[in-house]
């Protein structure tokens, strides 16, 4: 059986002075008065809050894990001990097939609507940024967001329809109890021109479809009912262990989510305020981790600070650098933090938190810290120590059979929903009370093909009717200059082509001829005449020659020769058309080179095949 002892001591470090090594840590009730840590990316802050969230969980103590790397959140289920395996939720929104449900604005009473709608708006406008947020859409929204929180099962993705769908809105507004939300809807939205709905509305809505658009987020703001119920798991002492990597969620999604799950963990904090002090002092802290909190650090999140400690919410964050910080969040942290860490730090934050640790240490210690090394100010029994120097303790090490498997399977199977459920769901919703739009009589859309009774007759036609003219109307002359000569080249364009006579036989080379003939294997050609005349014997014997000769001039390839021998090859026709021989051309070799070439004849028989068609 748990029992809260608040003396217990969380072990995070080990003192350096004077070469002695002696871990210390903080007990239970000085956590509630929070910690801050403070340093440079890779000096040691991840290993000391993971030592710690260890320790807690092998202590049965209720913990929230925010992890915007995600790095840290996997390492962690490698310490779960089965007897705490049915005890976590693993929140990994990336999950797409087994998306977990998580709606902020479920169940919220009367009094909590306020806090949840400034802590959406808070964490839109650390999103966004105030100078893209305008006062009007901020109102606008608001009130949008105070009307979805008196409906039952409420939702972000309410929030464009409620703007756009009146059937919808009329719905929303009917159930609205609070006169002053009720009365902007009635007697102010409805009067809006239409030019200022549409520089407002618009706004709104491409901001929010940032996320709604998103099937991710979509999966899971879009249902009305919570996988887990965040009261319950504080009161028995659950795990939450969140997931939210920036490379596989985005910045701005992981930011939004992250930024609801921390309102939602202060409202439920808030909700203990309806127990006496005795039954309040019964029930166990619940400690909150949110690394790189600067992501998540609204305006809102300075009244956590301020009002958590009252319902034994103890909040553990870390980040980089001071400049990170709102004005009003770095007032709140330096104003209501009980115990602050520093490693190696940057010179500005230096020079500011040197007010802090002086004249202990100045801002030249403060950034020549090594790696795993810490000046702290230590909440002891409810008093700030003097600064002093410290190293971290060295990572616990995992058990020997890690159940991470496990935890993600049963976190899996008993908080997540199919995506096919889900997103049927989300569609049904959508479906429900939406205004059908008026039909448009000028514009009627035509019966599908299947299921026309009567269709138009099919016009066949050639190629020419492409170029037809629409027909001209009776007694209308065309111009002569123009209408003339292009009806008389379309009476040219549409006569046929006039066809040359298709040749008896088809042109073949004299060896294809002379296969084709061996292969008609002892075939006697059928007479067709007398014969030739010895003057058509004679014209088509020279003819050929000609031919044949012509094809003999042809140059032929030759390899490449040096670049003195080309000089030279082009050289010798210059010398020879001007009549003068170079020397050495009385050589045999250029005497056979002058020798014109033998003409070739056609044997007889072959011509005389010919002229009588044989095949």
């Amino acid at each position: 059986m748990y029992l809260y002892d608040k003396n217990r001591i969380t072990y995070f470090a080990e003192t350096d002075r004077r070469n002695k090594r002696v871990p210390f840590g903080i007990k239970a009730e000085d956590r509630t008065r929070h910690m801050y840590i403070i340093g440079k990316t890779g000096m040691g802050k991840s290993t000391c809050i993971e030592n710690m969230v260890v320790q807690d969980i092998k202590n049965g103590e209720g913990i929230a894990f925010i992890d915007p790397h995600g790095k840290s959140a996997a390492l962690l289920l490698d310490y779960i001990p089965p007897e705490r395996l049915k005890d976590v939720v693993y929140f990994a929104p990336f999950d797409t097939d087994n998306p977990i449900s998580f709606n902020v604005m479920e169940d919220v009473g009367p009094d909590k609507r306020h806090l949840i709608a400034n802590g959406l708006m808070s964490a839109f406008k650390k999103i966004w940024g105030p100078e893209t947020f305008s006062s009007r859409m901020e109102y606008i929204m608001m009130n949008a967001l105070l009307a979805l929180l008196e409906y039952p099962e409420s939702t972000l993705l309410g929030v464009s329809r409620m703007l756009t769908d009146k059937a919808y809105r009329k719905k929303i507004v009917d159930n609205v109890k609070d006169p002053s939300v009720k009365a902007y809807w009635v007697d102010e939205f409805a009067k809006y021109s239409e030019n200022y709905a549409k520089e407002a509305v618009p706004g709104i809505q491409n901001k929010l479809g940032q996320f709604t658009s998103n099937p991710l987020i979509r999966n899971i703001i879009g249902q009305p009912k919570s996988s887990f119920d965040l009261r319950k798991m504080m009161d028995e002492r659950k795990i939450l262990i969140v997931n939210l990597s920036k490379g596989q969620l985005g910045e701005g999604n992981a930011a939004l989510l992250g930024g609801m799950i921390i309102t939602k963990i202060y409202l439920a904090a808030m909700s203990r305020a309806d127990l006496t002090e005795g039954e309040l002092k019964r029930l166990p802290n619940f400690y909150m981790y949110v690394d790189e909190f600067q992501s998540f650090a609204n305006e809102s999140f300075a009244d956590i600070l301020s009002e958590a400690r009252k319902y034994k919410l103890a909040l553990t964050i870390a980040h980089q650098y001071i400049k990170q910080m709102d004005e009003k969040v770095a007032d709140a942290v330096f104003g209501n933090v009980g115990t602050q860490i520093m490693f190696r730090v940057g010179a500005p934050d230096a020079e500011v938190l040197e007010k802090e640790y002086a004249p202990v240490f100045t801002a030249e210690d403060m950034v020549s810290l090594g790696k795993y090394q810490m000046y702290l100010k230590l909440m002891i029994d409810g008093v700030a120590s003097h600064p002093f120097s410290s190293v971290t303790l060295g990572p616990i090490a995992p058990p020997k059979k890690s159940l991470r498997e496990e935890v993600i399977k049963f976190s899996r199977e008993l908080y997540g929903h199919t995506r096919a459920e889900v997103e049927k769901s989300i569609t049904e919703w959508y479906g429900t009370g939406m205004e059908a739009p008026a039909p448009e009589p000028a514009r009627e859309r035509p019966a599908p093909r299947a299921e026309s009774t009567q269709r138009a007759p099919v016009v066949q036609r050639d190629s020419s009717a492409m170029f037809e003219r629409p027909a001209r109307k009776e007694n209308s002359k065309p111009p002569e200059k123009f209408e003339k000569p292009f009806a008389q080249a379309f009476k040219d364009f549409q006569k046929p082509a006039p066809q040359e006579p298709k040749p008896k036989e088809e042109r073949m080379s004299l060896s294809t001829l002379t296969q084709s003939r061996h292969s008609q294997k002892g075939a006697i050609p059928p007479v067709r005449s007398k014969g030739p005349s010895k003057e058509s014997l004679g014209g088509l014997k020279a003819a050929l020659a000609g031919i044949l000769d012509s094809e003999i001039e042809k140059p032929t390839a030759t390899p490449k020769a040096p670049p003195v021998a080309q000089e030279q090859s082009s050289l010798r026709p210059r010398v020879f058309a001007q009549g003068v021989k170079p020397a050495g051309s009385e050589s045999a070799d250029s005497r056979r080179e002058e020798q014109p070439p033998k003409p070739r004849e056609v044997p007889e028989d072959v011509l005389t095949a010919i002229l009588r068609g044989d095949d």
